[in-house]
């Protein structure tokens, strides 16, 4: 690594001067395509140690190489570092269809051969063609600087069909590339990988692993998505005590997004002691240990504990939370939960919806729940700043991009309805009662003439449903 990074430096000494004078329309010194190749992959590892000021510098590198590349002859290509260097900038985020054009013009032997259609296949977004044509060659017997990219590509092509089959490739990947921009990319995709297949320790580990070294990375916000959301996923049974580790890594500012997420989808879910530790977290985290309660962790804490406290508690807690400390998506889920335990606890024969002097014989269904406005809605905090750049390994292949979701129109968090509970006199198949005969009392309706209501399960579940349908609309308006 040392050595590389010597090598790196002095490229970056012969570069600098290329790139003013290509800027300046000069003309530059002829440089080989190995060169430059060598001096965008040490820019790319200073990015992924956090130099986000090399973002530029590694955006023109990619389009002079670009250039560069086209303009070479087949002759040039006879040399095999040249030959090398057109297949890790494919890689590492630089145009594949000019990877797909020079390979084209050249001679090109079996392997190189599958090498180069492989890629392209798998920049195109056909993994099923891409694995048919990289599946003879093994990573592990490629020089290292070209075994750690071809194995990262092969891990994330195997993730979709045996994710297990693809960690020991993502950790070769590691090993041939330590502290560059290919762990950090296979450190995220283990991540992923180990939460689709529940396995907590790896998940672990490989987060772990991530806070320690790449958090100053510009896609760490990617990280801390998959970290969230393994959280949730794999609540039971997952070592509390190491998630805390995980996150003691980050800054403050990022400590208190990564809990107040976790309470927020926890608290959504229902997910009542996960909710309650990341609120407790994000509440020490705030420096309110002995204070008051962040507002945004005392709103998630009292939508986790709808089906542990009186549904009278968590109405006396929401209406406690100031609103005007929340962020508008967060006010129109406080008012869509309000008006949800409003609608549970309000009786039917005092809604507004219905007078006693015209109550009909007989109920209809109950009202559906409402759902919730997403316009105006208010992104929250990330924990790492989302770039966006050409080196972004795990989602050089298309199809393999995050964030990609497409705006959903919500519907008005103000509707009018709320769910409600059927009245007793509805037997069990929905019709009215039976007169009594004469001379007789009305029975009041027993155990089976109470069949049609729904249950607290049914209301709690219903609940649930709706908060949930409102969020995920509030989240695709914000992206």
């Amino acid at each position: 690594m040392i050595a590389r990074t010597a090598i790196g430096i002095a490229l970056l000494v012969q570069v600098v001067p290329w790139c003013h004078a290509a800027a300046a329309d000069q003309k530059a010194p002829a440089l080989a395509p190995y060169q430059m190749v060598r001096s965008l992959q040490i820019v790319q590892d200073r990015i992924a140690d956090g130099d986000h000021a090399a973002l530029p510098m590694q955006k023109k590198m990619i389009e002079m190489i670009d250039r560069r590349l086209l303009s070479a002859s087949p002759d040039e290509y006879a040399d095999r570092r040249n030959f090398e260097a057109l297949v890790i900038y494919g890689m590492s985020g630089g145009n594949p269809k000019t990877l797909e054009t020079v390979a084209a013009g050249l001679q090109l032997d079996q392997h190189d051969a599958a090498l180069t259609a492989g890629l392209v296949a798998y920049f195109k977004s056909n993994p099923g063609k891409a694995a048919s044509q990289l599946s003879s060659l093994d990573p592990a017997k490629e020089p290292p600087h070209i075994g750690a990219f071809l194995a990262l590509v092969k891990g994330t092509i195997s993730a979709l069909q045996r994710p297990e089959k693809a960690l020991p490739l993502l950790d070769l990947a590691r090993l041939y590339a330590p502290g560059t921009l290919v762990e950090e990319a296979a450190l995220r995709r283990s991540i992923s990988i180990a939460t689709s297949i529940q396995d907590r320790e790896r998940f672990l580990r490989a987060s772990e692993q991530y806070s320690r070294r790449f958090l100053r990375s510009p896609y760490a916000s990617h990280f801390a998505d998959g970290f969230i959301n393994g959280v949730v996923a794999l609540r039971e049974g997952l070592d509390l005590q190491a998630v805390e580790e995980v996150v003691s890594a980050m800054n403050a500012e990022q400590q208190l997004a990564v809990y107040l997420r976790i309470a927020r989808k926890s608290a959504i879910a229902g997910y009542t002691e996960l909710a309650e530790f990341a609120s407790a977290r994000a509440r020490l985290v705030s420096g309110k240990a002995d204070g008051p309660e962040d507002p945004r962790a005392a709103f998630y804490n009292a939508l986790a504990s709808v089906t542990t406290q009186s549904i009278e508690e968590v109405a006396r807690r929401l209406d406690a939370i100031d609103r005007n400390t929340l962020s508008k998506r967060d006010i129109r889920l406080l008012d869509a939960a309000r008006e949800i335990v409003r609608g549970v606890t309000l009786s039917p024969l005092n809604s507004p919806d219905m007078q006693v002097s015209d109550a009909p014989a007989s109920v209809g269904e109950p009202a559906r729940p409402v759902q919730a406005d997403a316009r105006d809605g208010e992104a929250e905090p990330a924990p790492a700043p989302r770039e966006t750049a050409a080196a972004d390994l795990p989602d050089a292949g298309a199809g393999a991009s995050a964030g990609n979701d497409t705006a959903a129109p919500a519907a008005d968090a103000g509707a009018e309805g709320s769910p409600a509970i059927a009245e007793a006199a509805v037997t069990a198949d929905g019709a009215a009662p039976a007169a009594a005969p004469d001379g007789q009392a009305a029975e009041a309706p027993g155990a089976e003439a109470m069949a049609g209501e729904p249950s607290l399960d049914d209301i709690v579940g219903s609940t649930r449903k709706t908060l949930q349908d409102i969020d995920d609309l509030l989240e695709k308006e914000e992206e």
